[in-house]
């Protein structure tokens, strides 16, 4: 992909959108991601209005299981979209996210259980009920702090974004690329699985964390609580989305590819490409935690299951299948295959595993630039994209998104 593919078409539109300010700045020339904006502004309006103000029954109602199923969608959308940053852009094949998504739901989950309080099962208002259970006399140090919600947010960034950091400082100096690093990637978040099913840990070991009451104060079973969590998932996909526009549309970003595209040129240039591969990998890891946190209040539990090294290539997968340097396509991608997911787990829940793993190879064989990538050849007349665009571009699916132009490729 070249290294000017997201640059405006002609500098009069540049010039236009920067009197609208710094926000339409970022976004000229990316149709798509106007229009995934705009979608999801839509839907964080919508769909809360609908669920509060409209009666079960009614046409118009959005049911609160819809609108928590939907915000899931939106928490692997932002996932996904960390992955397509460091995957899409730089060239890192990173098989452990689901470790940072994990840890930041655990900090997330940490906090929320001691918010239970004396309403848990056996009315200890200082320990959560496991380690009541477990014959626990004090809290242990590492649970300090998250009786307080700003404490517990900050902790959602700094932990995936220290981990990150560590992992990459001795990876990247080391020269470490390629499949090596993928399987470092995923012996990590499988080390990770092992610690955290540890009942001697003090993470409620096989079962996690669970039996949330409220956040904030506000009931999490509550219709408006739901709502509010909903909107934030929205707005965190557009903000996640606005970071990582403006991260490969600048200077920094053209490393970024160049690194991606031709390692040892752009090392042999002067340039640090350990530098720029560490900066991009944890701020990756910090926005995969934020999903993670949003993720465990709607979903009302965190156990160690989502460290499994099977999830960490299941995101892998969403952003294959959306479009792999696109951004936009991580999200699309991560909407389709969990709402696919969704469908065929309780259609044919023996089938879904085979089913997954024939998207893959579907994906690889005959959509190397995903779903968004498809969309633009297929356009174009190319090929096997060509025919397939025949039988595809009459479903409603075809029409939000065949206006959106692949920015870049594989």
């Amino acid at each position: 992909m070249s290294t000017f593919n997201n640059m405006p078409e002609n500098f009069s539109e540049k010039n236009k959108a920067l009197k609208l300010g710094p926000i339409a700045t970022l976004l000229v020339g990316d149709k798509g991601g106007q229009r995934l904006i705009l979608a999801l502004v839509a839907i964080a309006i919508i769909f809360p209005f609908c669920n509060l103000v409209f009666p079960e029954g009614s046409a118009l109602h959005v049911s609160t299981y819809t609108l928590t199923l939907t915000g899931k969608y939106l928490c692997y959308a932002l996932l996904a979209l960390s992955v397509d940053l460091i995957w899409g852009y730089c060239g890192i094949l990173s098989l452990g996210h689901g470790a940072f998504f994990a840890l930041g739901g655990y900090a997330m989950g940490m906090y929320l259980m001691r918010q239970i309080g004396d309403r848990g099962v056996y009315g200890n208002a200082e320990l959560p009920d496991f380690m009541v259970f477990l014959d626990w006399k004090e809290l242990p140090w590492y649970w300090f702090g998250f009786d307080q919600f700003w404490f517990a947010s900050i902790m959602v960034l700094v932990v995936p974004g220290i981990l990150a950091f560590v992992f990459g400082w001795l990876a990247f100096r080391s020269r470490v690329t390629g499949v090596y690093l993928s399987i470092i990637t995923q012996a990590l978040t499988y080390a990770l699985m092992l610690a955290f099913f540890r009942n001697d840990m003090g993470f409620g070991g096989n079962n996690g964390l669970t039996d949330f009451k409220d956040i904030l104060g506000f009931d999490l079973q509550s219709s408006g609580t739901r709502s509010a969590l909903f909107i934030a998932s929205a707005l965190s996909v557009i903000l996640g989305y606005l970071i990582s526009r403006f991260i490969t549309t600048s200077k920094l970003g053209r490393v970024l590819i160049s690194i991606r595209d031709a390692e040892m040129r752009t090392r042999f240039l002067g340039y640090k490409v350990e530098y720029y591969k560490l900066f991009v990998f944890v701020a990756s890891a910090m926005m995969a935690g934020v999903a993670g946190a949003l993720y465990v209040p709607q979903v009302g539990i965190i156990n160690p299951g989502e460290f499994t090294p099977i999830y960490s290539i299941e995101i892998i997968i969403w952003v294959a299948i959306g479009g792999r340097g696109t951004l936009f396509g991580a999200v699309i991608g991560a909407i389709a295959v969990n709402y696919a997911k969704t469908y065929f787990t309780g259609a044919f829940a023996e089938l879904w595993l085979f089913l997954l793993g024939g998207l893959f190879v579907m994906a690889t064989l005959y959509l190397p630039k995903g779903i968004v990538g498809f969309i633009e050849d297929a356009k174009q007349g190319d090929g096997i994209s060509n025919r397939f665009y025949l039988l595809f571009k009459n479903t409603s699916f075809y029409k939000w998104v065949s206006k959106m132009p692949s920015k870049g490729g594989l």
